[in-house]
Parts: C-alpha cells; sequence; structure tokens
C-alpha cells in the first residue's frame, strides 16, 4: 500500500496543472476547428499538425507521465514518433506527386 502511495506521488501532479492542461486541450481543439474554416493555403494540413503535435505533448507528458518515465520508455515513444514523421513525410511526398500530375 505504501509503495503504491509512493510510485503515485512520484507520478502525480495537481489537479490544477490536469485542469489547466484540460482546458489547454479544449482552447487547441477549438482553435483547430475555427483553423479548419481559414483557408491557409497550403500551410492549413501543416498548422494543423502543429496543433495536433502540441496536443500530444501535453497528453504524452501529463496524462501519460512520460516526463517521469525510464529512458528506455522514452527511447521507444521517441522511435516510435520517428516512424511516425517519415511516415507523413512520405505520405505528403506521395501526395504532392500525385497532386502535380
Amino acid at each position: 500500500m505504501e509503495q503504491n502511495q509512493e510510485i503515485h506521488s512520484e507520478h502525480g501532479h495537481g489537479y490544477g496543472v490536469y485542469i489547466l492542461v484540460w482546458l489547454g486541450l479544449m482552447t487547441l481543439t477549438g482553435v483547430t476547428v475555427a483553423v479548419a474554416g481559414i483557408n491557409f493555403g497550403g500551410l492549413t494540413i501543416a498548422t494543423a499538425l502543429i496543433i495536433a503535435s502540441i496536443k500530444t505533448y501535453l497528453v504524452l507528458t501529463i496524462f501519460m507521465h512520460l516526463r517521469s518515465e525510464s529512458l528506455t520508455f522514452r527511447v521507444f515513444v521517441g522511435v516510435a514518433l520517428l516512424f511516425l514523421i517519415v511516415s507523413f513525410i512520405l505520405l505528403f511526398s506521395d501526395y504532392s506527386f500525385i497532386v502535380r500530375n
């Protein structure tokens, strides 16, 4: 029981942090919806991806406690994010080739 409390206090943030991050996520969701209605041309998708990246960072560090995890776990998450970025690069390079032709 005491060990569980130590683990919980090690990962825990105060409720205030969770509420602030939740409000931030809701605000960013509202910004995403607002930006979707504005025509930025080629920057629309980039803007949505930047906002989604910020939201992902907040969820990973605060709600999933990635900051307090071991280095091995953080490396695995980093490798997964690297493959995701490579997939996006390949996807958008293929999409730009299709749009030109």
